[in-house]
């Protein structure tokens, strides 16, 4: 059934599971070497080497779809790879052929003469139009080494020819925990050292569940405002405030391709406005209703994401590189996220109070922050802070006991593992990160 975006992206009726026309991908480059945030477009292309490819074919294929750099009629092109199923059976290759491995390497010595193929051989089966997978296979033939080799250093040579010569690109979808691995893996300081069990770990804390009206402060670029929206899933409403007049950038909010039905819970509201009384809402509001946020804030704030600009006459840009992203494509009347709060919101969370709060606020003191915006709590409502040291919420904690605001209270550290799990090769991940910061959690209560 053939759908246009305008309705689509209205409607609510995309498909999450395929890609469309003007969303948002993670590109995921040779297994995790380079990460690419783009919006597939016609004429959007991503720089792979010193080659231009077009995202073309990425468009209508499920996520999680495998492709791979081609020579096609027209140049270069991304062709999609269909795994066969003989690669899954588990008779072709057993176990046995590792457990009796014999050779190993102990006589082999890198000096540069084992390859026969020289470069410029190379070159000219490139320009015959052969396919990367030839020039691999033209590789091992013409190694004298590639068969003294042992399993494991024969699969990491293939593989380290693999990426130079044919690489291969994971069509991704972006969702919290892909944006927070690919954020902490590249630019870590642009999300406030998050890692994604950190933020999986405040979601559980601060009890985001649906129907909720949850108070952020999301200085960490729109990340945790976009993975309690993606949790509430278009119920409730997400309140960022802000001090000031300035409201925080939550650029990264528009990579999870969200529906106007979740785009349009995600409001903001000043903290004046908040802890100000009843009469004087309207006085700050205007006394309208979902009002755009200004142009200029967008305009003057640096971007915290990254696309591929949709022509071929700009650079790639990705996680690796310090760029601006270019302007998006108009998409009917598409929600806009982060518009101000309604009259009526503001005033039934004046009078009942927020289910829970979130703050991630690295720059700023969280006692300042927390005094200010606890008493906005409903009563037994939970909150959770994070920070990236702990020293701040030692402080914010001892004065919460002091002040007797809060019982519960607690600071979490979450540590995380990653383990390479492969035959008769698992162990830890040689290069991780061993810190994911710090977390105070608790339960506001009626100070009597």
């Amino acid at each position: 059934m053939s759908m246009s975006q305008n309705d689509t992206q209205s409607d609510g009726m995309q498909n999450p599971r395929v890609t469309w026309e003007s969303c948002s991908v993670l590109l995921d480059i040779n297994d995790g070497d380079r990460l690419v945030f783009a919006r597939l477009t016609p004429g959007s292309n991503v720089k792979i080497g010193n080659k231009n490819y077009s995202l073309r074919p990425l468009i209508g294929c499920p996520f999680g779809s495998l492709f791979q750099t081609d020579n096609g009629k027209e140049g270069p092109c991304l062709s999609r790879i269909i795994p066969s199923k003989e690669g899954n059976d588990p008779e072709e290759k057993g176990d046995c052929e590792v457990i009796n491995e014999v050779k190993d390497n102990r006589a082999l010595v890198d000096n540069n003469k084992a390859q026969s193929l020289s470069g410029e051989a190379i070159d000219e089966m490139r320009r015959q139009g052969a396919k990367g997978d030839d020039i691999i296979e033209a590789l091992i033939a013409n190694s004298a080494t590639f068969e003294k080799k042992t399993v494991f250093s024969q699969e990491k040579y293939r593989l380290k020819k693999q990426k130079k010569y044919a690489p291969k690109v994971l069509l991704r979808r972006p969702f919290s925990r892909s944006i927070c691995e690919a954020y902490f893996k590249k630019y870590p300081a642009r999300i406030g050292f998050l890692r994604m069990d950190a933020l999986s770990l405040l979601l559980s804390m601060a009890n985001v569940t649906a129907n909720s009206n949850i108070l952020l402060v999301d200085m960490i670029g729109g990340l945790l405002t976009g993975a309690v929206a993606e949790r509430l899933g278009g119920t409730g409403y997400v309140c960022n405030t802000y001090i000031g007049g300035t409201p925080y950038s939550i650029d990264i909010v528009r990579m999870f391709n969200f529906n106007n039905d979740i785009c349009k819970r995600i409001v903001r509201a000043p903290l004046s406005a908040l802890c100000s009384p009843q009469d004087e809402i309207s006085e700050q509001t205007g006394g309208h209703e979902g009002v755009p946020n200004v142009e200029s804030n967008d305009q003057s704030s640096s971007v915290s994401m990254e696309e591929i600009p949709q022509s071929s006459e700009h650079q790639n840009a990705d996680l690796d590189q310090n760029t601006s992203v270019s302007p998006r494509s108009k998409m009917g009347k598409a929600q806009k996220p982060g518009e101000k709060a309604p009259h009526e919101a503001l005033k039934s969370w004046k009078e009942h109070g927020f289910s829970s709060l979130i703050i991630a606020a690295p720059d700023v003191d969280v006692w300042s922050l927390i005094k200010d915006l606890l008493p906005l709590l409903s009563y037994s409502a939970p909150f959770a802070i994070y920070h990236q040291y702990l020293q701040p919420l030692a402080m914010c904690m001892h004065n919460l006991q002091l002040e007797k605001m809060a019982i519960g209270l607690q600071i979490s550290e979450p540590w995380l593992r990653e383990y390479q799990v492969l035959p008769s090769r698992t162990h830890p991940a040689m290069q991780m990160s061993a810190f994911g910061g710090y977390i105070l959690s608790g339960i506001r209560i009626c100070k009597s």
